[in-house]
């Protein structure tokens, strides 16, 4: 397992993308996106406190429905080049963990 953290310096290109070209130059299985939400809702969950998880989805469905849990040059990356992405709560105890071993949790982005 290799984790990357931080970014790359460079105008224009946040952490979600930054990880998303690091894991697709390693050959990696799934991008592991740690956030502080549970995962990729339907709406907003600060403005709709009732906004569903979404617990699989495409990267084309987050990008046309403009469901903005990342960056969406980091989900476009990655759909171009078949990398699923795991969304999952950071702040939650175990959740990395869990993450690794390919436990049921958050939201699964796949093509």
């Amino acid at each position: 397992m290799v984790i990357f953290g931080a970014g790359m310096g460079l105008p224009y290109f946040s952490t979600d993308t930054t990880a998303a070209q690091r894991a697709l130059e390693i050959g990696a299985d799934v991008v592991l996106m740690a956030k502080a939400v549970d995962g990729v809702f339907a709406e907003d969950p600060r403005v709709n406190p009732e906004a569903e998880l979404l617990t699989a989805v495409s990267h084309r469905e987050v990008l046309d429905r403009g469901l903005r849990v990342a960056d969406a040059t980091a989900f476009s990356l990655c759909m171009d080049n078949g990398m699923p992405i795991l969304v999952f709560n950071l702040l939650t105890d175990g959740n990395i963990a869990r993450a690794v071993r390919g436990e049921k949790i958050g939201t699964l982005v796949t093509t």
